[in-house]
This record gives C-alpha cells, sequence and structure tokens, in this order.
C-alpha cells in the first residue's frame, strides 16, 4: 500500500516527488486529487494510467494562489480575475483559453483549461512549495484520485484503497470538507456558463458578477460547443452496485424485499420496519452536510456486497442541484 503521511516533511517529500515526475495523493476541501507536475506530459500521463481515464478527458490544473494563471491561461477576461478574488481559495474551476506551451494531455487536446485554486491548507502548502521550486509553472494536474467513472474519495484511506501502488505518497488532510467536486464556471466563450454544479451556486456567481450566468444542461453543451470537462458524462461517481433513485414509498417496498441498502434523508417519516437498522443510512436534510458525507456512505455501503442500493429522491430546488447533479449521474448505468 502506498505511504500516507503529514506534515512540512511529508509536504517536501510530495513536491521532490511530483518534480522527479511521479504522483502524489492530494487533500482539496471537495474531493481528493491525484497529482502530476502540469508541466510535463510523461507525469501526467500516469495519472490517466492509473485512473484508466480516456485520454481526451480533460484536467484541471491546481494552483497555490491566482497570480499563477497567466502561466496556463491567455486572453484571460476580467470575470475570471473577479471570481478568482471573491472565490478562491474555493471550490470553483475557470475554463479558459489555455496559454501556450500548456501540454495538450491536460486539456484534453482543446484550447481550454481548466483552472482552480483549492482551499485545504495542505494542498496549499504542497502547491506554494512546488511552486517555488517550478517559477515557470507550478501547476499540477490533479483530477478524483478514483478509478474512472468511480466514487470520488473524501480520505486518504479511500485513495490508497482505489489506486494502490500507483500512488508513492498520499498527503493526508483528514475528510474533505465540502465533499463534492468543484463548480466549473466556462469563460472560454464570453459569458459565463455553468457546465458542472457545485457548492458555489450561480446565484453567488451572479450576485459577484453583476450579469445573469447559463446553467448548461449536457444536450445545451453540446449544441453550443461547450468544451469538454471533468465529470460531464451522463454515467459518473458511481458505485459498483445498481443504485436506483426513489421515493421512500418505494423504497419501503423495496427493502422488504430484503438485501438492499437504503440512503434517505427524512428520518422523520422512516417506517418503524427501516429504523434503527445498518443497512438504512440517514443523511442529513440539507444540502451542504448531505453533500459532506455522501460519497463516502456510498463507498461504505458499495463495498458490503448488497444487491442494490436505494436513495431517495432529493428536493427540487437550487441548493440541491449539485448534490442531485452527483446523484443522477451515480445513477445512469
Amino acid at each position: 500500500m502506498p505511504e500516507i503521511a503529514a506534515g512540512p516533511v511529508a509536504i517536501a517529500r510530495a513536491v521532490e516527488l511530483l518534480r522527479g515526475g511521479s504522483l502524489v495523493g492530494l487533500p482539496t476541501e471537495t474531493v481528493y486529487g491525484l497529482a502530476a507536475d502540469a508541466n510535463n506530459p510523461e507525469a501526467v500521463s500516469k495519472i490517466f494510467a492509473a485512473k484508466g481515464r480516456p485520454a481526451d478527458h480533460p484536467l484541471i490544473v491546481h494552483l497555490g494562489a491566482d497570480d499563477l494563471m497567466p502561466n496556463y491561461a491567455r486572453d484571460i477576461p476580467e470575470d475570471a480575475w473577479t471570481l478568482a478574488e471573491a472565490f478562491w481559495p474555493g471550490p470553483l474551476t475557470l475554463i479558459l483559453k489555455k496559454a501556450a506551451g500548456v501540454p495538450d494531455c491536460v486539456t484534453g487536446g482543446q484550447d481550454t483549461v481548466g483552472i482552480r485554486v483549492p482551499a485545504h491548507p495542505v494542498a496549499l502548502q504542497l502547491l506554494r512549495a512546488f511552486a517555488d521550486k517550478n517559477p515557470s509553472g507550478g501547476g499540477v494536474a490533479a483530477p478524483s484520485a478514483n478509478k474512472f467513472g468511480r466514487i470520488s474519495p473524501t480520505t486518504a484511506a479511500h485513495v490508497a484503497v482505489e489506486l494502490g501502488e500507483s500512488v508513492p505518497l498520499i498527503l493526508d488532510g483528514g475528510d474533505c470538507l465540502v465533499g463534492i467536486e468543484s463548480t466549473i464556471v466556462d469563460l472560454s466563450r464570453g459569458a459565463p456558463v455553468i457546465l458542472r454544479p457545485g457548492a458555489i451556486t450561480a446565484a453567488q456567481i451572479e450576485l459577484v458578477l453583476g450579469k445573469p450566468v447559463v446553467a448548461a444542461s449536457a444536450v445545451q453543451s453540446t449544441l453550443h460547443n461547450a468544451p469538454r470537462v471533468s465529470g460531464s458524462l451522463a454515467s459518473h461517481y458511481a458505485p459498483r452496485t445498481p443504485l436506483t433513485v426513489l421515493s421512500l414509498e418505494a423504497i419501503e417496498a423495496k427493502f422488504a424485499a430484503g438485501h438492499c441498502a437504503v440512503i434517505v434523508r427524512d428520518s422523520k417519516a422512516l417506517p418503524e420496519t427501516m429504523r434503527h437498522r445498518a443497512d438504512v443510512v440517514v443523511l442529513a436534510d440539507h444540502p451542504a452536510s448531505y453533500a459532506h458525507d455522501f460519497y463516502r456512505v456510498l463507498r461504505a455501503l458499495d463495498e458490503k456486497g448488497y444487491l442494490n442500493i436505494y436513495v431517495q429522491v432529493l428536493p427540487d430546488t437550487a441548493d440541491w442541484l449539485a448534490v442531485r447533479d452527483r446523484l443522477g449521474r451515480a445513477a445512469c448505468r
């Protein structure tokens, strides 16, 4: 198994591993990432090999500060700097025109690149130390540290189980605070478009920019030639166990048939037969709290050999959009 470590010595070792072309497990506030030097195509190719990720699926470049953005992007619009000032460090990825010299393997062969500054203190320490050693670049490419299409990891132990010896060192930053992937905003084509919802909402972005923001569906993205981005496939973040989203009443009927696991958010409405059962997990009826725990719970249930996992349908409101997005992709097979 890979080494899991924390502290200044571990960060210094992680910097040297990255500079030498190796991979490092990186905690962020969203999920754990699998990091490689974004300026080293050979190192980046190891990410694709470890994850089983399609070569045309772009990666997100993580930076230690927004002033490194011009190392990876060109023609940066004023909106990008405004959003960076408001939300970085934080769970927001910006899609921009890529700078000359950014490897095609990072961008999936596109003329755009995804960039963000994560809010996790361990990630920032590593990224800033790495940038000090690499002043011409300083970024790491880091998708989620799991096999492609599977449940994103929210602890260092998840990364170790998922990827094993393909990552020699995993920096331990504890549980991820947010628990789902960043909001992705495309600024490469003029008006801002949200390509993936996350903890930072359209309403927050509109408030900062003072203009409307479009939230593109998968169909709209295709029609408008949107860049390909991480987590945009119909099936993603998925357990191996078949997952179905149902009403609580429908779940009760399925539960009676046996050998299934259930995730609900409405404990007060639970029938007596489903209370205090190990195969029934009650998550908080609040979107941020639900998001924090969702992947962890889904991964734990997936490992127990149930025939099915049933999840109670989520509210159709804007504050639940990001979690509904992840749940819908996890249920798509």
